[in-house]
């Protein structure tokens, strides 16, 4: 059965992913029904139906009735996803309650992309990427942080949650944007949808994605590149292109250097070394921190890289960039997804045709450098 923890990586890369990526409101249900039959099957007193009834009230959106002491906002574990939408959220909650207390509750790496802002306090949160036992263990401690009565949940559609199927503080002070679903007739991207859920829900208007990094990052000529898929293999582009990409973008000949991110090791890092390699450019390899990196992209001239966490980094920074965006499973995730900014060239890869993207890239640069 998928809910047996070996099963993990199909229950929720395969049937959750699958019905999420679709961006389809039908799937959201299915995917409540489904996850409220395994959710009680390893959570003993845990009934379905009332699970899936929580989650059809909470999922409509409704103005904050009264101003909150404390605000806990939720991380979506994934690091680009926090950039995009999560912060979009923050940022509209700084501005309509000022005197309120801020948390992110969430990962450490993924509060040190917003480290530097004054109004955020942490509550580590760790999320385990095992089987469903395993990642439903943060549910009790997620409702020891929020059990307060002045307490407002700001909920992004967090893995912390199930996607907000568990119940977490009180119902009427708990807030989903169900990203999923919401604006579901149209093609906006993710930060603009979170943006317009943010001024229904907050009466805030125009909150974007931002970053605050403690360290101030120095701005310099180099174009910083990631060849980072997030462990899906989909998204990246068959060899040679990554080799052929350090080699066809000729930043060297404008004075532009190259800073190339090594992730998270293994065999991420390995590909990043082997294209530069090949490619015969000169390049520096960044080994540290995703943050760290973060304040690489906000300092320098140029970013390059497939649809991933740097690609949002990149535009909250306003840092030109050209997001190689491929392996999408249909057409409303390409437009979810991609990055919104001035400087964003999205370079939308359909079928094989690896020298037309090569072509393209080319183009972009002389258009942003």
């Amino acid at each position: 059965m998928l809910v047996e923890e070996a099963c993990g990586t199909a229950l929720f890369g395969i049937l959750a992913e699958g019905l999420a990526d679709r961006f389809e409101p039908a799937l959201c249900d299915t995917y409540a029904r489904l996850f409220a039959q395994a959710v009680a099957h390893v959570t003993p007193g845990v009934e379905p139906a009332i699970l899936v009834d929580h989650y059809q009230r909470v999922r409509r959106p409704r103005p904050v009735s009264r101003p909150p002491r404390r605000i806990v906002v939720l991380s979506r574990v994934t690091l680009g996803a926090d950039v995009n939408i999560t912060s979009v959220l923050m940022a509209a909650a700084k501005r309509r309650f000022p005197r309120a207390e801020i948390f992110f509750a969430g990962p450490h790496k993924n509060f040190e992309l917003f480290a530097a802002d004054r109004r955020l306090r942490h509550a580590p949160l760790s999320y385990a990427k095992g089987g469903l036992r395993e990642r439903l263990a943060v549910w009790g401690e997620l409702k020891a942080l929020v059990e307060a009565d002045d307490c407002l949940v700001v909920d992004p559609d967090s893995r912390l949650t199930q996607l907000g199927l568990l119940p977490v503080g009180s119902e009427d002070r708990y807030h989903l944007f169900e990203s999923r679903a919401y604006g579901a007739e149209s093609d906006h991207a993710l930060s603009a949808l979170a943006a317009a859920w943010a001024a229904e829900t907050f009466g805030v208007a125009g909150a974007k994605p931002y970053v605050a990094l403690s360290r101030t990052p120095r701005h310099a000529p180099y174009c910083a590149v990631s060849l980072g898929v997030g462990e899906n293999s989909g998204k990246r582009l068959a060899d040679p292109f990554e080799e052929n990409l350090l080699a066809a973008a000729d930043l060297h000949e404008r004075g532009i250097g190259l800073c190339i991110d090594q992730g998270a090791g293994g065999e991420e890092a390995a590909r990043a070394a082997r294209a530069v390699e090949r490619s015969g450019v000169k390049a520096t390899l960044w080994e540290g921190s995703f943050a760290g990196f973060a304040g690489i992209i906000a300092g320098s001239r140029l970013y390059i890289g497939y649809d991933s966490a740097g690609q949002h980094v990149a535009a909250a920074c306003g840092v030109p960039l050209i997001s190689i965006f491929s392996g999408y499973c249909v057409s409303r995730f390409f437009h979810r997804w991609r990055p919104m900014g001035e400087r964003c060239e999205v370079i939308r890869v359909e079928g094989h045709d690896v020298s037309s993207v090569l072509d393209q890239v080319r183009a972009a640069i002389g258009r942003l450098v």
